[in-house]
């Protein structure tokens, strides 16, 4: 098994190489995906995450509202710290299991936000890093999600800086071009990984 730790800054186009990874075969093993699976309704991280910041982060229905949680942490840095130090352990164990069930020839995709923020590079056997300008990344933000300027730039301050997840890096992958290029790269970078997979197995 290689394990691949695939990570960039909201905004980098990292969901889509994950998505093109997974049509070569690359099992994904999606943290934020995860991260929302481990506070929906019913769950203990919703029962810590309403005992940590209070009733009025749940929705009418129960649900975790957010939005609404998102305008408390991202502007407060030590409510962010509480909150990753609920959600992270629960993550991290979710993770492990899909890992577990990947198979041992499987090339498995940590598709990981806040890798070189938490300093998980060591977790995998290599890095990949979805890099693209801050400009192009807020311009997205903009255009694709609707946020308005402020409010992407004040997410993107909220992790960490290009240089600090190039430095983690084993293999960066440039979006800051057309789709087509992308696909190009990406496709690169899975007959790299099926090499050092294969090295390993060896």
């Amino acid at each position: 098994m290689l394990k691949v730790g695939l990570t960039g800054g909201i905004g980098s186009g990292k969901s889509e190489v994950s998505r093109l990874l997974a049509s070569y075969g690359a099992v994904i093993v999606d943290a934020d995906r995860i991260a929302r699976e481990v506070v929906e309704p019913g769950t203990p991280g919703l029962d810590a995450v309403v005992a940590e910041f209070g009733p009025g982060i749940l929705t009418e229905d129960g649900t975790l509202d957010r939005p609404g949680l998102g305008a408390v942490v991202f502007s407060d840095p030590e409510r962010l710290r509480a909150l990753n130090a609920i959600v992270h352990p629960l993550v991290g164990a979710r993770s492990a299991e899909l890992e577990a069930s990947a198979g041992p020839g499987a090339i498995v995709v940590h598709d990981v936000p806040l890798l070189a923020e938490n300093g998980l590079a060591p977790l995998y056997d290599l890095v990949v890093v979805v890099d693209a300008t801050e400009r192009t990344r807020v311009e997205r933000l903009v255009r694709l999600r609707g946020m308005a300027e402020q409010e992407a730039r004040s997410r993107m301050a909220a992790q960490a800086t290009r240089e600090q997840r190039l430095a983690v890096a084993d293999l960066v992958i440039d979006n800051d071009g057309p789709l087509e290029a992308l696909e190009q790269q990406v496709g690169k970078v899975w007959d790299e990984l099926r090499r050092r997979a294969a090295g390993a197995a060896e």
